[in-house]
């Protein structure tokens, strides 16, 4: 019955898999068809709107997990290896209650509260640090910036990539790290030594869920950012690329049409995207179980 039961679940996920990815390719083929004037002003077509699209949704994607990881992999050591038993439990407890918020409490908490209070300091990273591209005013004066969309995505994917190494690091067998304490390691020194590198393909994979939930999340991404279908690395300005999953919820309530198609086509765009990015981490995870069993 188990083993029944077993395969029939990964069955039906392959079928939802397929069913998902036939229906996404089906409705949008239209928009890949129509005439590029159809769809937009400018008569770019489906590519010159969803290229700006696919821009913000990586990039915005990318500066959450340049500001999380780092700070994921610090509280996943300390909580594993660092803080006392009592400290440890607790923290542990404050992070693993953040993956329970709400999308749109994020996004009300990123609109009241983070984009009024990051705003004067926008201001001065413009007038101290304007010269460098990523800081170019001018400086939008509600704070809702692509930056700040970053910050609540970072927030959002921390307890994710934070539980995961948390788990995976007290994993570590305890006899190598009783062996590099053994010949005169520091702590930090054991934790470098026997710690991370043992912990490295969850890491990775870690990594990967976090990236593909800030990928696809919507209502905090849509709540905080004036969307424009730009490209630009600008991180202060009123003017910020929006992502694909945010545009799909904005636009399609009133969408008609070959509009339909274009929202969906866009929604094909993001599920490949999602799909190469862990074909990568399954790709860089069995190459390192790889060398470690070969060494």
């Amino acid at each position: 019955m188990f083993s029944t039961s077993a395969l029939v679940a990964g069955v039906a996920i392959l079928v939802v898999l397929a069913a998902v990815a036939i229906f996404l390719v089906a409705e949008s083929l239209p928009a890949f068809l129509a005439n590029p004037a159809d769809i937009s002003s400018d008569g770019s077509g489906f590519w010159g709107l969803v290229g700006p699209l696919v821009f913000g949704t990586i990039w915005a994607a990318a500066l959450a997990l340049l500001i999380s990881l780092p700070l994921s992999i610090g509280i996943a050591l300390f909580i594993s290896h660092i803080a006392p038993r009592k400290l440890a439990q607790g923290l542990g407890y404050i992070i693993d209650l953040l993956a329970a918020v709400p999308s749109v409490v994020f996004g009300l908490w990123g609109i009241t509260v983070l984009a009024p209070a990051v705003q004067p300091f926008f201001v001065w990273l413009v007038d101290n640090l304007g010269w460098i591209p990523f800081f170019a005013g001018p400086v939008s004066g509600t704070g809702r910036t692509v930056l700040t969309v970053a910050i609540v995505l970072a927030v959002m994917i921390l307890p994710i990539i934070t539980a995961i190494a948390r788990e995976v690091f007290l994993q570590t067998p305890r006899l190598h790290e009783e062996a590099a304490l053994a010949l005169g390691a520091t702590r930090w020194e054991m934790i470098q030594m026997a710690v991370l590198p043992f912990g490295r393909p969850g890491l990775i994979s870690a990594t990967m869920l976090g990236l593909g939930r800030a990928l696809g999340e919507t209502m905090a991404v849509a709540m905080v950012l004036s969307p424009s279908v730009i490209i630009s690395f600008a991180l202060l300005q009123s003017q910020n690329p929006t992502t694909i999953a945010a545009n799909i919820a904005l636009n399609f309530p009133e969408a008609s049409g070959i509009g339909v198609n274009v929202l969906i086509g866009t929604g094909l765009l993001l599920f490949i995207i999602t799909l190469i990015v862990n074909s990568i981490a399954r790709v860089a995870i069995n190459r390192r179980k790889a060398f470690s069993g070969a060494n």
